[in-house]
């Protein structure tokens, strides 16, 4: 098991959330996301290390930007 994160800038509710869970989960391996709003932070559980590049590129999917 491996947990990585990364902070989420753009996203202001729900929906956003829901959008960036959705396409995180769909990376391979992963077991687990939680998206804090007020942060933007993004915890994300997985059965393999996940390719940081991947990570932005599902987050860029859902129509928001990796901070950093």
């Amino acid at each position: 098991m491996s947990t990585s994160s990364v902070t989420v800038t753009g996203m202001t509710c729900n929906h956003c959330v829901s959008s960036v869970t959705e396409e995180i989960s769909a990376l391979p391996g992963v077991t687990n996301v939680n998206v804090d709003l007020a942060t933007g932070k993004v915890v994300i559980d997985s059965t393999t290390d996940l390719d940081p590049s991947a990570v932005a590129g599902a987050v860029e999917e859902a129509g928001y930007s990796v901070a950093g």
